[in-house]
């Protein structure tokens, strides 16, 4: 079936698609909720606005900050959002997604240091105050090519992603191996205090190491099965990022409220629901967050952008044919964070999935603020296409369409590609030589490599 592909030029005319597939979206038409200041842990920010974790695959390949890299967070910082979530940075080697991912170390740690003076000094003066920092700590593990070659490490064997090539144990990580793990966590964390950030994600999302977990149904053993162990290698490594930072130190999670697989191999999931959200576990996992750590802020996604990114990444064209319109998509996004943050107002929630609705995306924003659903409202691609989309929300109330990211996935190709990520469209001078080069070269091999992921 064919989906209407976006657009729209009023707003009249968005709701009126949305309404014809059932997607209810809370459109506002005010959007000064985005302007103001909130409140988490000790810092106030002057806005709602905050950038979602972008990976751009370019740093150098000990780990450090890329050229590339510092172009992008210097451009971020210049935005006028309040809140930057740097990308996911390795707790080691063998985690890494790609060879230039980035990977906080002692060694490196001065480089780390240098980006984040530049983030904060460049934003003070361009908007007269500093962003909260958020260092993303990760393991890639299915996703492991720390050498560029898959090394995939994997919670369980799962016949969604080995169907067509079945791993051997040889990547089966082993409960010894997790509990180690878990204190690389602490080590990232209390290099990212020395760094200068503001706090640490214990990323648990996109079915990376930590997310697969919470779905092991089929695990046996301690980090397997049952609730408590499921959870177990994720809280065990909040705890030690936790016992490694000081108090004025942030802790959070960007975590998946839903995989959109059905049980026994998905999060946010059971056995009465199939694949449809069922988000008790996800609920009885934030308040065991809240309770235990204390953690007052976490940032929501769903879906896996390997192998169902129409899921969390809503877009016109895909590496397969769609299976609903984005529309249904962004519905689906934005009601598993209202249903979880209803049933925990109290934890401040940034919400995703915003960009693909282009020069709208400000009016869902402040929807979702409006009606108590988000606390804060997070942009990714948006933030790669047109890096100063803050500023002209606040300052202009409103985004320019033809800055805005148009949703075509060329970033995630060129990701995906083992290249370095950015908008092809809107940052054609530094990204589309690449684009041709490590894309279109053989473009049928890199639309396979995606389809099969």
């Amino acid at each position: 079936m064919e989906y209407r592909k976006f657009s729209y030029s009023t707003l009249s005319e968005l709701r009126e698609e949305a309404a014809k597939n059932g997607a209810e979206l809370p459109l506002a038409e005010n959007l000064s909720p985005l302007a103001q200041p909130i409140h988490i842990g000790e810092h106030t920010l002057p806005n709602r606005l905050a950038i979602q974790p972008m990976e751009g695959c370019d740093g150098t390949l000990d780990g450090a900050p890329g050229e590339l890299t510092l172009r992008r967070y210097h451009r971020f910082a210049e935005s006028g959002a309040s809140l930057i979530w740097e990308e996911a940075t390795a707790i080691l080697h063998e985690g890494r997604a790609n060879p230039r991912q980035l990977m906080l170390t002692e060694q490196n740690l001065d480089a780390f240091k240098s980006m984040v003076e530049d983030i904060k000094e460049t934003s003070l003066r361009k908007n007269g105050f500093a962003p909260l920092l958020i260092l993303q700590a990760t393991h890639s593990g299915r996703y492991s090519k720390p050498d560029g070659k898959p090394a995939a490490i994997f919670a369980y064997h799962s016949p969604i992603f080995e169907k067509e090539k079945p791993l051997d144990d040889k990547g089966l990580i082993s409960d010894d191996h997790l509990k180690e793990l878990e204190e690389y966590y602490g080590k990232t964390a209390h290099l990212a205090e020395q760094a200068g950030f503001d706090g640490v994600d214990v990323k648990a999302c996109h079915r990376y190491l930590i997310s697969e977990t919470l779905s092991a149904f089929t695990r046996p053993g301690p980090y397997g099965g049952s609730f408590e162990n499921r959870t177990r290698f994720f809280r065990n490594a909040l705890s030690a990022a936790k016992a490694a930072m000081s108090s004025k130190m942030i802790l959070t999670s960007r975590m998946n409220l839903y995989d959109g697989f059905a049980y026994p191999y998905g999060w946010g999931v059971s056995e009465e629901s199939g694949a449809a959200p069922d988000l008790r576990e996800s609920i009885a996992l934030v308040k065991l967050l809240r309770d235990e750590f204390g953690i007052e802020l976490l940032d929501y996604t769903i879906g896996n952008p390997y192998f169902n990114p129409h899921v969390n990444r809503p877009c016109d064209v895909g590496p397969y044919a769609l299976p609903e319109s984005p529309l249904t998509g962004v519905a689906r996004m934005c009601a598993c964070i209202a249903e979880v943050k209803a049933a925990v107002p109290e934890i401040r929630v940034i919400s995703s999935g915003n960009s693909y609705l282009r020069q709208f995306a400000p009016n869902l924003a402040a929807g979702m603020l409006e009606n108590h659903m988000a606390d804060m409202a997070g942009f990714g691609r948006m933030a790669f296409a047109y890096p100063e989309f803050a500023s002209d929300i606040l300052k202009n109330g409103a985004l320019d369409p033809k800055k805005c990211c148009i949703a075509c996935s060329k970033c995630t190709q060129l990701m995906r590609a083992g290249s370095t990520a950015g908008c092809v469209i809107r940052d054609a001078g530094v990204y589309m030589p690449i684009y041709k080069r490590d894309v279109l070269e053989n473009p049928e091999d890199i639309i396979h490599k995606v389809s099969s992921m």
